[in-house]
């Protein structure tokens, strides 16, 4: 059966995005050449992007307004159970916020890939809010760069 990954990035206090939506603060310490591509790492085991409604609406209008990035990927504005059935690799969840906290919530993220970038950002939108039950991971591998530190934890 395919896996649900979430792969994503928080600043260190946990949020996904600034008080105002934004995602600028979205890289390192250092300069460019610090860092390692994992972007492309991981995408070679995904096929498929499950995203929320916000997600899609802010890479169309601000993101990246001119191409579909996800254009190498099968892409959802949600649905799952159906998807996880059918041939394929991986499922990644690429956002947003309240899509990552209702499936963290059933439980039905396999895999957990943040990465934590050096910034504390004092308010904005959560990545994880409330949980109403305890969810045990196991730790798989970290890795840090340019001082970001990704987390891949697996579902235990």
């Amino acid at each position: 059966m395919r896996k649900v990954v979430l792969f994503i990035a928080m600043s260190l206090d946990g949020y996904i995005a600034d008080g105002n939506g934004g995602v600028a603060w979205l890289n390192g310490h250092g300069n460019d050449n610090e860092n390692i591509d994992t972007y492309t790492e991981f995408t070679k085991d995904i096929d498929t992007v499950l995203m929320g409604w916000n997600t899609s609406h802010q890479v169309v209008t601000e993101l990246s307004p001119q191409e579909w990035v996800y254009n190498k990927f099968t892409t959802y504005v949600l649905l799952l159970e159906r998807l996880k059935q059918e041939a394929g690799k991986d499922i990644w969840i690429c956002g947003g916020a309240n899509l990552v906290q209702q499936l963290v919530s059933k439980n039905m993220i396999d895999k957990y890939y943040i990465s934590v970038i050096p910034t504390l950002l004092g308010n904005g939108v959560r990545l994880l809010g409330n949980i109403d039950r305890e969810i045990k991971l196991r730790l798989c591998k970290t890795q840090t760069y340019n001082g970001i530190t990704d987390l891949i934890y697996m579902r235990r």
